[in-house]
């Protein structure tokens, strides 16, 4: 997420907030709540569980997008991190199981330092960059696949590509972004 995702994310969370802006909300939440869907489950919950649990999370910023300060973290990082939390107290809730309080899934994670800080937006910068030199029909896809985290049958779905298609041109836009990638390293 480039700095201009993270200003825009910011400006509709402040319209949530001050305007209750619906608008603002639904783009918030098309783009967040599959994310937040996605990382739950990569964390152990199902595909139900983790849906109502990205609901949850996206009633929240309704509710509190106020409480949402652009100065501390990402739009992102906030809401991740309530989807973390909440999930870490759905587990406490359940009486079923034992939590292993040194699980590292339940410890919080160190906030990035300056210098990873400036590291990762240097990545990101190259990564932006290698994207615009790729062919249009695989940035598409790539963009699809991975910043609106669909599916290869979804894509395949909406584009009226064939499946194999789709997987091919992705995995080529793989290969060529890590060749232009490990290019900028040397």
């Amino acid at each position: 997420m480039n700095v201009d995702d993270r200003e825009h994310f910011a400006r509709l969370a402040s319209a949530v907030a001050k305007e209750r802006d619906q608008s603002a909300f639904t783009a918030l939440f098309d783009f967040f709540a599959p994310r937040l869907k996605s990382f739950l489950m990569r964390q152990g919950m199902d595909a139900g569980q983790a849906e109502d649990m990205a609901q949850e999370v996206m009633v929240v910023l309704w509710h509190k997008a106020h409480l949402y300060d652009p100065t501390k973290s990402s739009l992102s990082t906030w809401l991740f991190r309530i989807a973390r939390n909440r999930r870490i107290d759905l587990a406490r809730r359940d009486r079923g199981r034992k939590i292993d309080e040194t699980d590292p899934l339940l410890q919080p994670s160190e906030p990035p330092s300056p210098d990873e800080g400036l590291e990762h937006d240097d990545r990101e910068q190259q990564v932006r960059e290698a994207l615009k030199k790729l062919p249009q029909e695989q940035t598409e896809l790539v963009r699809m696949a991975f910043f609106f985290g669909r599916t290869h049958t979804e894509i395949s779905q909406e584009t009226g590509l064939p499946l194999g298609t789709v997987k091919s041109r992705i995995r080529l836009a793989f290969a060529k972004l890590k060749t232009m990638l490990d290019d900028n390293r040397a």
